[in-house]
């Protein structure tokens, strides 16, 4: 016997073997099908007995193997069956006689044949036969099975009888030896008459009728006659007959102790029958009915346990038989399959290491040549039992052989297909799995050289299929999952590979069905590159939406009424570490920032990379990028459109790599950094760009808000220059801007700021609105620069006279020119050491907040904010490096003098109101007079009193001399003019107007009014009265100050001025009063007056003047004689009209 069955198992022992065969041409799929019901009938209730039949079908039986039929019944074919197409009755003679040829293979074992003919109609199919079944066709043959079943009965009546006949031989006859082939010319010429001989013809009987009962369903007798098989066999040392007997006993007793089978399914199948082995299903029942249909007592149960090998004895039997099979050459088929039927039970037992040595011994066992199937049978049956142990990477070692002796180089048609089911078969074995997800958690399981070879040949032999897509999928799979394990040499040739392979069939992220229903997920590629971190970025500053604010204040952020709560708490950490504390806004440009890594040891360019979303319908706009070898963490971003509102999850990004489209969720990827991947995204607002008049700036604004300044524009001024900054205001978005406020704010600086920096009218540009997409407005920002134009110290340096602001007596000229000293100073002078450089720039920061809102974004409360960062460098024009006052004709006015530098290298002119332009050259000081009526400073804050602090006090007063300054310089109206540059501005006495110079400024609180005749006199005015007629003189003070004044004494005393420095007081004879000269006015309350009238008679005529004095007393020594001080009075006494009588 040369073929193998590598399916056997114990329990085949007991099984009828039937062979089912197509006679002439009948169509595959028609045979199988009748073939299927054929073999379903495997087991029936013998009848009137409580006996099973089992029967074993095959297609395809080889004869020599019915050979070994006397050795092990259950290799002799007893029956047949045939199947065959005859459409005519012509043809039918022809089909019988194949039947007949056919049965002559088996003939000399066969107990009974059946042949089933469809297609034949007539009359010859009505004909009734034992042998034949007509039917009109394959799918019209109900009682197949019922023809099987009678079938089946028929061989058990002969075998049944052949039983009966071997085991009722007389002992006085003469047994026959039974002999396997290639005995039969070794036992020529042997002394047939010897106790040897009739020993071994005995005890091989013996076996054999054990054989035939273990087949018709009595095991208990097949179990004695193999014990007596066995001592007879042992005592002759026929030692094939003896391991066949023993392994006899070794199936009877594997069939009593597992009635559910060995072979796996099968094995299952035949326990789960429509009926059980009536000893299997009994043997614990007392009183069970034996096989002859008899009632037994307890002690025939006692004597087939005694009978039966234990399960440790099971497998002490085997090996004994397996040990006396390897001493025949011939038997090597025969312990093949007794080494898989005791490995099968093996398995059973759990007895994986004495299975494994078994099935190691079975490897080396040495059959003749085999065919290339043949060896993939093998090799597959020895992985599957390697497997049913548990070695599973055992199994995978021969399955894999298995698979490539499929393609085997003798082989001329090479069955690839074949050799990669197999080779997927092996993939667990190798603690392979094709879901690159297994791949992701925790450490690598598996030999990597190991598991890397089996994808390299699962590629091939995808390829050699012709299935280039599922090379791709198995290339891709090697590349991500083996990565950490490649050389670099292997990675770049891996690479190449797979875009070779990729050039024509692309990677793609579709499920792999294969025929046989195994799916192949898709392989992203999360390792090229490996991203370290997903961080989703909010909006430029410019863009960011903000929200207004609410009356119920944003402080509510939880609902509930517990201080702290750990599950609370934890919830909510979870949540902040998905949800992101800013918005996206609908239609804008949304980024994502990438940090990814380039582990190849080559440029990898990774092309189509985008973002993977869910919630919101999201535009992704992909990108292309070519990392470094080796790169390191390298930041990429992403970007894309969100079209609608709502939440938007960053679910992962696609790429394409080496002709591979990979969608990577950012769930399977270890290790992963995020800030959180779900956004809000609210309504569509309006985009405002705007462009100005002005260059940009150099110089960015860092505001201590930490806002962003999206645009910087610079402008040179002047010190007092004002210029119109005109901003175009253009909506680059696709809603309406509808909402508008501009809001100005000073950075902290050290300069001095005088008056509104920056001044703008809104309703002008609000007219506009609402602005269209695509529209422009302008806006219009007036720049103020007005900062202090007292001098500084270096500059103080360089003037000659070493005038200062302070301290100027009050008979310095009005106009005196200082230059500065210019032969101090070097030619050349280091950019640090211009001491004379009068040029100090100096720099002012502000910025520009337009907070804009519009579309449905503004109905949903949301508005943006735009920064428009101003620096201005401020150049000084004049510096006013002196003032001082004289009193003018009028104790109303004063003069303010004040010494003007001009510190630029241009021609300026200064005026001020009601005075002639002053043209001063570069560097050079003049001084300027200027009238100026007193002011009154009543209205402004009072002074702090003494329970102030000391701080507010301070503010308090630094206040209102602020206010002082303010009002002093409005009415002086001070401008410059450099015709050179055709540029102009103001000039302010703001900062250089000392506490001196305003009390000369200031109105005294007394106001003292002196009328002659009723004509007030001050500054110039002359009153004229005649020689002769008393001139009224009334005296009127108003007290403007906070409190009550007086009483006050006034004695008037007239004298005359000669022009020369000597004035006449002895006027006695001039001048005479009408009453006193002495004048008394009463208390005087705030805001109240109180005037004294007198009278004066001129004698002579001239010029006159009143002078008038205050009696010293208490009163008047606690206030200021500032207080006290009245108009000159200026008299002019003529002579009196005559009228002539007619």
């Amino acid at each position: 016997m040369s073929v193998p069955d590598y399916m056997q198992c114990a329990e085949d022992h007991q099984t009828l073997l039937v062979v089912v065969q197509p006679v002439g041409i009948v169509p595959e799929e028609n045979f199988f099908q009748i073939y299927k019901r054929i073999s379903s009938v495997n087991q029936i209730n013998v009848r009137d007995s409580q006996r099973v039949l089992y029967i074993r079908y095959r297609h395809h039986y080889p004869p020599e193997n019915n050979e070994w039929g006397d050795f092990q019944t259950h290799r002799k074919v007893v029956g047949l069956i045939t199947i065959t197409d005859c459409c005519s009755a012509m043809d039918w003679p022809q089909t019988f006689e194949k039947f007949h040829l056919q049965k002559e293979i088996y003939g000399s074992t066969l107990y009974d044949s059946r042949l089933f003919v469809f297609g034949l109609q007539g009359e010859i199919a009505e004909q009734s036969r034992t042998d034949v079944a007509f039917y009109p066709s394959y799918d019209d043959c109900e009682t197949v099975e019922k023809r099987i079943e009678d079938f089946i009965e028929s061989l058990f009546i002969v075998l049944e009888s052949k039983r009966l006949d071997r085991a009722t031989d007389k002992s006085g006859d003469k047994i026959p030896l039974l002999c396997v082939p290639f005995e039969k010319k070794d036992f020529v010429g042997l002394d047939t008459d010897s106790r040897h001989y009739k020993k071994r013809c005995q005890g091989r009987m013996r076996k054999h009728v054990g054989d035939l009962c273990l087949q018709a369903g009595m095991l208990q007798d097949s179990l004695v006659h193999y014990h007596m098989a066995v001592e007879l066999l042992r005592s002759v040392n026929d030692f094939l007959w003896l391991g066949a007997a023993l392994e006899g006993l070794c199936s009877a007793s594997v069939i009593y102790h597992y009635p559910g089978g060995t072979g796996g399914k099968a094995g299952a199948r035949r326990a789960q029958g429509s009926s059980l082995p009536s000893e299997a299903g009994n043997r614990h029942r007392p009183g069970a009915l034996t096989s002859n249909g008899i009632n037994a007592d307890t002690s025939a149960e006692i004597g087939r346990a005694k009978n039966c090998l234990s399960p440790e004895d099971i497998i002490d039997k085997y090996k004994e038989a397996i040990s006396y099979y390897s001493k025949y050459k011939n038997a090597g088929v025969i312990e093949l399959e007794a080494c898989v039927k005791a490995v099968r039970v093996l398995a059973i037992q759990k007895r994986s290491m004495e299975a494994s040595e078994l099935l190691q011994g079975a490897v080396y066992i040495n059959l003749r040549q085999l065919s290339e199937e043949e060896k993939i049978q093998r090799y597959s049956i020895l992985s599957e039992l390697y497997e049913r142990i548990g070695f599973h990477r055992k199994s995978a070692f021969f399955k894999r052989i298995a698979a490539m002796q499929c393609v085997a180089p003798s082989i001329p048609e090479p069955g690839w297909r074949a050799c990669y089911k197999l080779l997927l078969e092996t993939l667990p074995g190798y603690s392979l799995s094709l879901d690159p997800k297994d791949f992701s958690k925790g450490t690598h399981r598996g030999w990597a050289a190991v598991q890397m070879r089996l994808l390299h040949e699962l590629v091939y032999a995808s390829r050699r299929m012709g299935n280039p897509a599922l090379s791709v999928r198995h290339l891709s799979f090697l590349l991500q999952t083996m990565l950490d394990f490649l050389s670099d040499q292997e990675k770049k040739d891996v690479t190449q590979s797979l875009e070779n392979y990729t050039s024509k069939c692309p990677g793609t992220m579709e499920l792999i069905t294969l025929p046989d229903g195994l799916k192949l997920p898709p392989v992203p590629f999360t390792k090229l590159p490996i991203v370290r971190s997903v961080k989703l970025l909010n909006l430029p500053v410019s863009l960011r939406p903000q929200k207004m604010k609410s009356l119920l204040g944003q402080n509510m952020s939880t609902k509930s009424p517990f201080i702290y709560s750990p599950i609370i708490a934890h919830n909510r950490g979870e949540e902040r570490s998905k949800k992101i504390d800013f918005q996206w806004v609908q239609g804008d440009v949304c980024e994502v920032q990438l940090m990814v890594y380039n582990p190849m040891p080559f440029e990898l360019r990774v092309e189509n990379m985008g973002l993977l979303t869910a919630g919101v319908e999201f535009e992704s706009l992909p990108a292309a990028l070519s990392l470094p070898a080796e790169s390191g963490l390298y930041p990429v971003t992403l970007v894309g459109v969100p079209q609608t509102t709502g939440q938007i999850t960053i679910n992962g990004y696609h790429t394409s790599v080496f002709g591979v489209f990979s969608d990577c969720l950012l769930d399977n990827l270890p290790g992963l950094k995020t800030n959180g991947c779900t956004v809000e995204v609210i309504p569509a607002l309006p985009r405002l760009q705007i462009s100005t008049s002005l260059p940009r700036s150099a110089h960015t604004l860092q505001p201590s808000s930490g806002d962003e300044i999206s645009t910087n524009v610079s402008v040179q001024l002047y010190n007092g220059e004002t210029q119109q900054l005109v901003i175009k205001l253009e909506n680059i978005g696709t809603e309406p801007l509808e909402k508008l406020e501009v809001t100005a704010k000073t950075l902290s600086t050290k300069e001095k700021l005088y008056g509104d920096f920056l001044s703008w009218k809104l309703e002008d540009t609000l007219a506009q609105f609402p602005l269209k997409p695509g529209k422009i407005a302008t806006f219009i920002v007036n720049i103020k620069v007005k900062l202090d134009f007292s001098c500084q110290e270096n500059l103080l340096q360089d003037l000659d006279d070493g005038i200062s602001v302070s301290g100027l007596p009050l008979s310095s000229p009005f106009r005196q020119i200082v230059k500065p000293r210019v032969e101090s100073k070097p030619i050349n002078p280091p950019e640090s050491s211009k001491a004379g450089d009068f040029s100090h720039v100096k720099t002012l920061e502000a910025i520009l907040n337009f907070k804009y809102s519009g579309g449905p974004g503004h109905v949903e409360g949301y508005y943006r904010n735009l920064s428009l960062g101003l620096h201005v460098e401020v150049e000084p024009s004049v510096f006013f490096t002196r003032v001082s006052t004289l009193p003018a004709t009028s104790t109303r006015q004063c003069h303010l003098l004040l010494d003007v530098f001009n510190s630029t290298e241009h021609e300026l002119a200064i005026s001020a109101r009601n005075n002639e332009d002053l043209v001063l050259h570069a560097g050079e000081c003049q001084r300027m007079a200027i009238q100026v009526d007193k002011f009154n400073f009543e209205s402004f804050p009072e002074s702090p009193s003494e329970g102030v602090q000391f701080a507010n006090a301070k503010k308090l007063e630094e206040e209102r001399q602020q206010a002082k300054g303010l009002e002093i310089n409005s009415k002086l109206d001070i401008c410059w003019k450099i015709p050179s540059l055709k540029r102009e501005g103001e000039a302010s006495v703001e900062g250089v107007l000392n506490q001196l110079v305003l009390e000369h400024l200031q109105l005294a609180p007394l106001q003292w009014d002196i009328s002659v005749d009723g004509k007030f006199c001050d500054c110039d005015v002359v009153v004229d009265c005649k020689v002769g007629d008393p001139i009224p003189l009334e005296v009127k003070l108003t007290n403007w100050s906070k409190h009550s004044v007086g009483p006050f004494a006034l004695t008037v005393t007239p004298y005359q001025d000669y022009q020369n420095g000597v004035h006449n007081y002895e006027l006695h004879d001039a001048i005479t009063f009408v009453g006193s000269n002495t004048f008394y006015i009463d208390s005087v309350k705030p805001t109240k007056n109180s005037v004294c009238f007198g009278a004066l008679l001129f004698l002579y005529t001239g010029d006159f003047y009143l002078n008038i004095k205050f009696h010293e007393d208490n009163t008047s020594r606690e206030l200021p004689l500032s207080w006290f001080c009245l108009p000159s009075v200026h008299i002019r006494a003529m002579e009196p009209v005559i009228q002539t009588k007619l």
